[in-house]
């Protein structure tokens, strides 16, 4: 009888697995989307604020990209930072600095420092402080993806991410331009402020950095995250703090990681006109009304919502039917190969509708790609994941875009500013031929020989 019941299914298959990876992954998406609120506070109303203190063109782009002065440069240091110490205490610092930040732009003309240096230098500084601190979320969310996340659904995992992104990014144009139109344009930015302080809390007392530590999590969802990885993750041998040093030698040295910096700096361009320059783009080029242009400004983020995770699942089934190498690829290809053909028809499209329409998802089709950048660098370079990832999204050239749109349009117009940006959507796909994901930088693993 004992016999018997040793094998029964029940007795062997056991209890089956909880899915608190799941909960920590879509909370990076809760976290991404509620600094898109903060992120795109300054774009959807950049308009207001330009008249209402007479800001020219020029010094609008350098306030705009005062965010990514910031943001690009912090994005080593952050995810440094998360592999060092743990993700659960940078995010939960770095939201709260952003949420402070975004807050006290709306009050930033009552300063009396604006007396000292201006008060467009108080809009950048302020701007460069909520750059600083979204800068560590994205290379974090990857160490998270890392320690949470089975190898076989890396891009899935970094998704959710993205799936944040487009997510605040639809909802945040419209509750933005709603609450603009009944009190002004400095409640959205203190209603930003707020809300990235709960998420910061909620991050705080709900995550851990590594899943051993958390109290919710059985053995059957533990042996899921950890499946194929023969050394496991450095965290659960280790410990975030004495981590190995990270190899910049070999990252460096490594022609797919250069591939990866050169594209995402070109993958990264025209993301950042949609949070910046597009909305006054529809108001000013398309003549929309600040509620239209909310509403169609809201269209390329529901495209990123939705193409998004398809980016991640389908990478992540090419990866397992064609290897890492020609699986992440092809997923790229696709992507930005779509999206750079579809910026180009939707600026030279006369119809409003139909450009709009092109130009939204020509957005979803970049991130639809995005996701195997993502992955890759957890490819690459699992235990080192948030440097490696860091230095990645410090490449992007999200920081040209803004001041280089401006002197673009200033000069010859809008339509030749974002045909740049649909040459160099399309440059980004080609060089992804450098870039081998099978290639890890670490030491040899099982997890290498399976890819």
């Amino acid at each position: 009888m004992s016999a018997d019941i040793a094998q029964s299914p029940a007795a062997v298959v056991g209890p089956r697995p909880t899915n608190v990876r799941w909960v920590i992954v879509a909370m990076t998406g809760l976290t991404t989307a509620v600094a898109m609120m903060g992120r795109l506070d300054l774009g959807v109303l950049g308009k207001s604020i330009q008249d209402e203190f007479a800001f020219n063109t020029q010094t609008m782009g350098w306030i705009f990209s005062a965010f990514v002065f910031a943001y690009h440069p912090f994005q080593i240091p952050g995810g440094w930072a998360g592999d060092r110490f743990g993700p659960r205490k940078i995010f939960t610092f770095a939201i709260l600095l952003w949420a402070v930040a975004t807050a006290a732009m709306g009050v930033v003309a009552r300063f009396s420092l604006t007396e000292w240096i201006g008060l467009a230098w108080s809009f950048a500084i302020l701007r460069f402080l909520v750059g600083m601190g979204e800068a560590p979320m994205s290379p974090n969310a990857a160490r998270v993806v890392a320690s949470w996340m089975d190898r076989k659904r890396r891009g899935i995992g970094v998704s959710f991410h993205m799936i944040g992104i487009g997510l605040g990014g639809a909802l945040s144009p419209l509750l933005i331009t709603w609450i603009a139109q009944r009190w002004g344009w400095r409640p959205s930015f203190y209603l930003a402020g707020a809300c990235g302080t709960i998420v910061a809390l909620l991050w705080w007392f709900y995550s851990t950095d590594r899943p051993e530590d958390h109290p919710r999590v059985n053995a059957a969802e533990l042996s899921l995250i950890r499946s194929g990885r023969a050394d496991h993750d450095a965290g659960e041998e280790t410990g975030f703090g004495t981590q190995q040093r990270t190899p910049w030698v070999k990252i460096f040295s490594s022609l797919s990681v250069w591939g990866i910096l050169l594209s995402y700096f070109c993958q990264g361009y025209m993301p950042t006109i949609y949070s910046t320059w597009f909305f006054i783009y529809l108001e000013r080029v398309r003549g929309l009304t600040l509620l239209q242009g909310g509403l169609w400004g809201s269209l390329p983020f529901l495209t990123i919502m939705v193409l998004a995770p398809l980016g991640g699942l389908l990478s992540d089934y090419w990866v397992a039917k064609l290897g890492k190498r020609r699986g992440r690829r092809m997923t790229v290809w696709l992507g930005m190969g779509g999206s750079a053909l579809l910026i180009w028809a939707g600026v030279h499209t006369a119809n409003n509708t139909i450009a709009m329409l092109m130009l939204g998802a020509a957005a979803g089709l970049n991130y639809f790609a995005l996701p195997s950048w993502w992955a890759t660098c957890i490819d690459l370079t699992p235990e080192h994941s948030g440097a490696l990832s860091g230095l990645m999204n410090m490449s992007s050239g999200g920081w040209l875009s803004p001041i280089l749109t401006a002197y673009i349009v200033i000069h010859f117009g809008w339509t030749p500013a974002l045909d740049v940006a649909a040459l160099v959507t399309a440059m980004g796909a080609l060089l992804w031929f450098f870039v081998d994901a099978s290639k890890t930088l670490e030491k040899p693993s099982a997890e290498t020989a399976a890819g």
